[in-house]
């Protein structure tokens, strides 16, 4: 896609002639990660703004960029939030009901942590191979792949606590869940041997890396399809579990919780700046370009958004937990030219 004038196209045209009957907010729905930012950010528009304050809704990015793909009109939201970047599938679905502009705007970075109780066992110290340990539904033992025999974590690791397995990890349709299976299941599933061994086995390389992302049924991995705050509240109920969650949502909650590192490398700001700590992503929002111009406030939303004063490294959201972009000027100009994918 390249930089085009949004009236240059027919949903553009089609929402303009009935401008005058759109709703006067932007709305946002999508990724329990960058909803918080994006509620700071709407308030503070809504504050300083001629503009309604944008309505922002969670659901998972998974189902926001599947209500952002169903068309082009007022009766569809105007942006989706990500904690993953759009899929090849999502755009081609988008191009099927009439969303072929999209902005894709990355607004910084955030990294996923694994805590606990704060005065819960002491689960200080993971690797990925640890995880997959735990949580997979086949495992390494004694050379061979069985079916996981593992009921406590120092079954597999004398180092970890002699406690019961229970962690409560975020469901499909949540883009965390697919960063915790690429960097820290995936990782540990390759670290033990066992993507070797199921290979080995006669599995293709595609069903290998299928299986290496499974997790066990047993009750002892549990998926949240909500938020981090019914995350929070399992984890308040059982003394026993670790949770994942972003890392902005711990430390605003630490005196609830303590973090483990992961790979010797505690997750802070820095170490997820540098590069340093191994499970760190970027996180997004869309823009549905034929929108610009026609929803109120929606491109001022935007630029407000990536604004140095908001997103830039002494911004709020950075106070909140936000990694800043160092790209953050590209996005930016980005933005003001409208430039889509």
């Amino acid at each position: 896609m390249s930089i085009m004038k949004l009236t240059a196209t027919t949903a553009a045209i089609a929402l303009t002639a009935t401008s005058s009957f759109a709703r006067d907010n932007v709305q946002v729905a999508g990724s329990s990660t960058v909803l918080p930012y994006a509620s700071i950010v709407a308030e503070a528009f809504g504050e300083n703004f001629e503009f309604p304050t944008p309505v922002v809704e969670s659901g998972g990015s998974s189902s926001g960029l599947k209500r952002f793909c169903e068309g082009v009109g007022e009766n569809t939201i105007d942006i989706a939030n990500a904690s993953r970047a759009i899929r090849e599938s999502e755009v081609a679905a988008c191009a099927e009901n009439g969303v072929t502009d999209i902005i894709e705007v990355r607004i910084g970075y955030d990294g996923i942590v694994f805590a606990s109780q704060l005065d819960g066992p002491d689960y200080t110290a993971f690797e990925p191979a640890d995880i997959f340990n735990a949580l997979a539904p086949k495992v390494m033992v004694d050379g061979a792949l069985v079916d996981n025999p593992h009921t406590m974590w120092s079954d597999f690791n004398a180092d970890l606590p002699s406690e019961d397995i229970l962690a409560f990890i975020p469901g499909t349709k949540h883009g965390t869940r697919e960063v915790f299976e690429e960097k820290v299941v995936a990782a540990g599933c390759e670290a033990t041997g066992a993507f070797e061994a199921m290979i080995a086995s006669g599995m293709s390389e595609d069903d290998a890396e299928d299986a290496c992302l499974a997790v066990r049924t047993d009750g002892r991995s549990v998926d949240i399809d909500g938020d981090y705050t019914e995350t929070l509240a399992r984890i308040d109920a059982n003394t026993n579990a670790i949770g994942v969650f972003g890392l902005a949502f711990y430390e605003n909650n630490t005196d609830k919780l303590k973090v483990a590192t992961m790979s010797g490398v505690e997750p802070t700001t820095e170490t997820i700046s540098t590069g340093d700590y191994p499970v760190s992503r970027p996180l997004f929002f869309y823009i549905k370009a034929a929108h610009v111009g026609v929803i109120p406030g929606l491109k001022e939303f935007a630029e407000f958004f990536v604004a140095d004063e908001v997103a830039g490294p002494d911004g709020p959201l950075a106070a909140y937990g936000l990694v800043s972009d160092p790209a953050l000027a590209d996005t930016q100009t980005m933005i003001a030219d409208e430039k889509t994918m």
